[in-house]
This record gives structure tokens, C-alpha cells and sequence, in this order.
């Protein structure tokens, strides 16, 4: 393989496409004849000025954003913005409805409890995160200022295709599966996500409002906290993340040369076909233990017979090339997180090991 790379499953940061590498390694040392790289220059400079809009620009043409919806490009994470959005547009007396479906919409309903009431819609505890809520299952409040959800469970490896439903705008965590396929973005009050799983190096988190909901926030924040310092200040009112974002930016044009969100859902629509296809027919040694209509295409968690065999696997899927195999510390078992960047040619090559080390070890 060239470089003599490896298969990279790593949950995040993750995999980014060669393509970019090798592009960025070209211009590393100086960047459009400017005699310098990237990440030195200044954020005020015209470079970096036309890197960042053209972002901005590419994200929304991919997106299918209008010019209705504000871009940002901040720091801290969705950790970060856990606490963020209800800071913004949460208070006294106001209530956000919350679906929970894992350990990261549990932790931004912690979060969101510091600033107004939550309401939980669908408490997947109930079902050990294994599915996702129906709509008629969903608990809504009347009044909700708007409706929050994860769209992908990197733990336990389930995802949102179909959005719920709501009178209150969704607010929506999409960190791990974010332009790995089409969505309709008119339901969405706000989008968030780090970037470190589909969009590049970690250190930026992608913040998008739709400007009907973002006139709905509050202005009286700590300064760095506040959206609209940030949307005023063309997200540069401190020093950004500039080599994050200028990464991001060829990650979007990679995403658009492919021919944009339409052929890489395609290509990951595939991957997951072939992978959970494979577990499909083979399900007394790999066994996928999330409901059929609730599995992600970026995550695939699976359990073999005995926690043995799953360190066996591990250990001899290392030594065959493929990194990251190992399941996330609190649930155990084996994951292959493969986001945007992995190609099919991957998990063709990973289901020829997992045949092989079924009929060695079956």
C-alpha cells in the first residue's frame, strides 16, 4: 500500500482522505506562492481571508444552505456546544425537548439542565441505546424552544436517517456522520459537529444557525460564549483554528470532486451493505447487536462469541493491517468506524479477514 499505510477504523480522530494529505503536503512549506504555510499566517491576512469564506461557501453549495443560514467555525468541540446552545437560547421558564440515545446526548441534556428545563422525549436507557424512538414514541412538549438530537451513536453504533419530527426547530449533534448523506436542512434550527471525523483534524467545530432561530438567542453571555459575537466577527474574533479550517476546506472540495453529498452516500451506503451483509449471514460468530433499522453507516458495532475471540481479533487485525478495531472502553466488543475517508476497498479487504478468521476460529 502506498506509504505504507494502514486501514484506519479509529472512532475519532479519524481517518482523513489520502488525497488531502498529499495535497496539503504539496503546498506545506508555502502555500499559493505566499512563502509561508498555513499555519502561519495570520487569521487578518487576505490568504487566509479567501481560504476561510471559501469554506463557508463550499460547505453551504454541499449542504444546500441558503443565504439564510449563518457558518461558523469555533473551538471547544460539541462538548463545548453541549452547554453553548442552551446558554444561548434556553432561560428561565423556557424548556428544550431532548431525545436521548447515548452517552453524548446524555451528557448535553446534563449540560442543558444548567439553563432552563428539560424535557427527555425518548430516554433510550430503556433499551440499552440499541434503537432509535419511533415518532409516536416521542414525548414532545408543547412549548419547546427546540427539539435536540444526536444523529449518530458512535459508542453503540446507531444513527438518525429519518429525523424526528416537531413544531420546535432541531437542533442536531452531527459530529460523526455530518455530509455522509443527504438530509434536508429546512427543519433544522442548528447544526453542530467537530470536525475530526468527517471533516478533517480535530480542533474545529463546524456551528451552522438558520437565521430565524438564531434571532431567537440571547446576547447577554460571556463574550466567547455569545453566537452573535461570532457570526458578527466572521468567527474571527479570537484566533481560529486557521490550519483546522484551511484543512477542512480541502476536505469539502474532495467531498465535491467526488461529486459531492450524493455520491458519498453512495459510496457508504455500499460499505455498509457489505459489512453488515456479511455479519448478516454469519451471525452465529458476529453477532450485530443494534436493531436493523436503527444501524449506522459510520460505526458498526459487533460482538463475537466470547471477549477472547473479540481481543484475538483485535490483536490479529492489528498485525493484519487494520487499526481501531477495538470497541469503545464502556460497552467493549469490536467497531469499525468507517466515515467518509474510508474507501470500499477497505472493508472489502476487512471482510476477507473476518472470513478467514471465522473459519480458523469458528
Amino acid at each position: 500500500m502506498k506509504y505504507d499505510r494502514i486501514w484506519n477504523f479509529n472512532a475519532g480522530p479519524a481517518a482523513v482522505p489520502l488525497d488531502v494529505l498529499e495535497k496539503v503536503n504539496e503546498t506545506w512549506f508555502n502555500y499559493g506562492g505566499a512563502g509561508m504555510a498555513v499555519m502561519e499566517m495570520s487569521h487578518r491576512s487576505k490568504e487566509f481571508d479567501e481560504i476561510h469564506n471559501n469554506a463557508i461557501a463550499l460547505l453551504k453549495k454541499l449542504m444546500g444552505l441558503g443565504d439564510d443560514y449563518h457558518v461558523l467555525f469555533l473551538q471547544g468541540g460539541a462538548s463545548l456546544q453541549f452547554a453553548m446552545c442552551p446558554m444561548n437560547f434556553l432561560g428561565e421558564g423556557k424548556t428544550a425537548d431532548f431525545i436521548n440515545t447515548g452517552a453524548w446526548s446524555t451528557k448535553a441534556i446534563k449540560e442543558a439542565k444548567l439553563f432552563g428545563n428539560v424535557n427527555v422525549a425518548f430516554d433510550g436507557n430503556e433499551v440499552d441505546f440499541m434503537r432509535l424512538p419511533k415518532q409516536d414514541e416521542l414525548k414532545l412538549s408543547d412549548d419547546a424552544v427546540y427539539l435536540h438530537c444526536t444523529s449518530n451513536n458512535t459508542i453503540k453504533g446507531t444513527q438518525f436517517f429519518d429525523f424526528p419530527k416537531s413544531d420546535a426547530p432541531l437542533v442536531c449533534d452531527m459530529s460523526s456522520d455530518i455530509l455522509s448523506h443527504r438530509i434536508d436542512p429546512k427543519p433544522f434550527g442548528m447544526i453542530y459537529a467537530g470536525a475530526q471525523k468527517n471533516l478533517g483534524p480535530s480542533g474545529v467545530t463546524l456551528v451552522i444557525l438558520h437565521d430565524d432561530f438564531y434571532q431567537k438567542a440571547n446576547h447577554d453571555n460571556t463574550t466567547m460564549l455569545t453566537y452573535k459575537i461570532h457570526i458578527e466577527k466572521n468567527s474571527l474574533y479570537n484566533t481560529p483554528n486557521s490550519f483546522g479550517i484551511y484543512f477542512l476546506g480541502e476536505v469539502l472540495q474532495w467531498i465535491d470532486g467526488l461529486g459531492g453529498v450524493e455520491a458519498v452516500e453512495k459510496i457508504n451506503k455500499a460499505k455498509a451493505d457489505l459489512l453488515y451483509g456479511f455479519i448478516d449471514d454469519n451471525i452465529d460468530f458476529y453477532r450485530g447487536p443494534v436493531a436493523k433499522d436503527s444501524r449506522s453507516w459510520m460505526n458498526v458495532c459487533m460482538r463475537l462469541p466470547n471477549e477472547d475471540l473479540e481481543a484475538l481479533f483485535i490483536k490479529e487485525g492489528r498485525e493484519a493491517g487494520f487499526n481501531g478495531l477495538k470497541g469503545h472502553r464502556s460497552v467493549g466488543g469490536i467497531r469499525v468506524s468507517m466515515y467518509n475517508a474510508i474507501p470500499l476497498k477497505a472493508i472489502e479487504d476487512l471482510v476477507v479477514f473476518m472470513k478467514a478468521f471465522m473459519a480458523k476460529n469458528g
